[in-house]
């Protein structure tokens, strides 16, 4: 499943937050908090924008940000925190979280 399509991110310099996740087999209500979370990180200050991509059991996000301020402070908010902490005890199996700044990017589409 690919959800939405390429994020439309400014110049760099720009942050990336990459969230490399393992499920378990269970929904559980993953579904609806992903989009829950999706739709209160695009109202942060400082963000630019998501892509996700997943199959059964693997998954990657990356949400783009404005510096490390604007990351430090959606890691900080309480729902997020709270969805965080509820993958830990109900979605996952394991995740990587890489954050990694931007230089340079380049895109290129079909005539």
């Amino acid at each position: 499943m690919i959800r939405g399509m390429q994020a439309s991110t400014p110049e760099p310099p720009y942050y990336a937050v990459m969230f490399t996740t393992t499920r378990d087999e269970a929904d559980d209500g993953y579904g609806a908090m992903a989009e829950e979370m999706e739709a209160l990180a695009r109202q942060q200050p400082g963000y630019l924008g998501i892509e996700s991509a997943r199959d059964a059991s693997l998954g990657i996000t990356i949400s783009y940000w404005r510096d490390e301020e604007s990351i430090a402070a959606w890691k900080a908010n309480i729902d997020h925190t709270a969805a965080r902490d509820l993958g830990r005890d109900r979605f996952y199996t394991s995740y990587v979280l890489r954050v990694a700044k931007v230089e340079r990017d380049y895109d290129w589409s079909k005539p």
